[in-house]
């Protein structure tokens, strides 16, 4: 499933962990519960809630085995990093040139990403477009509603 090492954070190694105990010992016994009660509603083949609680057990038993993958596959991200350059676990403040607003980014590997909290992927536009960049530098990143303009303002 995974062809390369994922990347986390001690944090981000923590969530994993934790999702994957949650899923494995609540969510697991949960379903078991509501397959075991949408069996007495009768007929399996037209019962609505035993169908609805399989597709939620097949996606539960999915997010364990990615889960289960990831925390064989991980590798912590060194915290000992060079601040010269943007690299993954960085901590970027940019300034948005057209408006002149300020945005702090933290480069993760996709598992621990999280948008809206500005922790975002390598492997998006912004992600790729200021990865290896410095101090000082101006950055143009396409993304799908037209071409940023950030300066690189702060690494930690």
């Amino acid at each position: 499933m995974f062809e390369k090492k994922v990347m986390l954070t001690e944090e981000g190694l923590k969530k994993v962990e934790e999702e994957l105990h949650y899923l494995k010992t609540i969510k697991r016994k949960e379903i078991a519960e509501k397959i075991r009660n949408a069996v007495t509603f009768g007929e399996i083949a037209e019962n609505a809630e035993y169908n609805s609680a399989k597709n939620e057990q097949a996606f539960i038993e999915g997010r364990i085995l990615t889960l289960e993958k990831i925390i064989e596959n991980y590798e912590l991200i060194d915290k000992e990093k060079n601040l010269d350059y943007v690299s993954l676990g960085s901590e970027v403040l940019v300034e948005d040139l057209d408006n002149h607003k300020k945005i702090k980014y933290i480069i993760l590997d996709y598992v621990e990403s999280e948008p809206d909290c500005g922790k975002i992927s390598i492997s998006s536009p912004i992600g790729k477009g200021i990865l290896g960049k410095k101090k000082g530098e101006v950055v143009e990143i396409r993304v799908p509603a037209g071409i940023l303009k950030f300066k690189i303002l702060e690494i930690k």
